[in-house]
């Protein structure tokens, strides 16, 4: 067994070019000069990821306000994350990585306990970048529900 990798504050975010849910390429480059909150699921449509993708929906404008762009990364096929977009009227970006590079690369995948097993899979991770490219904030193992807000109180965003 591997240790995996696990990104800090102050490290530098891994660079990325992936598909989104429209076949549109997006890289984190792409938003240098403005902070993004990155985030990782592990299936587009299922309950848990449904709940955390809609609460980044509905505290979108805030966090856009406060200068924080959104993206979120499954390793679902665009068309799912196209789909699941439109289900849940999401308008921020939504990345495909169906190869688990940038997953792995950030940490955010590898083995995990799911209800008492290790097995490999997704860890629901968020980590936000400043506008340099550096990680200011980097959290693994985040809950579905309930994370968002408190993402939002660590930020200072809102009220």
């Amino acid at each position: 067994m591997t240790d995996p990798i696990r990104l800090s504050p102050g490290d530098p975010a891994p660079d990325f070019t992936l598909p989104d849910s429209e076949g549109n390429t997006v890289s984190l480059s792409d938003f240098r000069g403005r902070s993004v909150v990155v985030y990782f699921y592990p299936a587009a449509g299922t309950p848990g990821c449904t709940k955390q993708a809609c609460d980044f929906r509905d505290n979108l404008a805030q966090l856009n306000d406060a200068g924080y762009q959104v993206l979120g990364i499954s390793p679902d096929k665009p068309g799912k994350l196209a789909t699941f977009a439109e289900n849940e009227k999401l308008t921020f970006p939504l990345l495909s990585d169906p190869d688990k590079t940038v997953l792995t690369e950030w940490g955010a995948f590898g083995e995990k306990k799911n209800y008492g097993r290790v097995v490999q899979g997704v860890i629901r991770s968020t980590f936000v970048v400043d506008g340099d490219g550096t990680i200011s904030t980097a959290r693994y193992n985040v809950r579905a529900t309930g994370h968002v807000a408190k993402l939002l109180r660590d930020l200072k965003v809102g009220g």
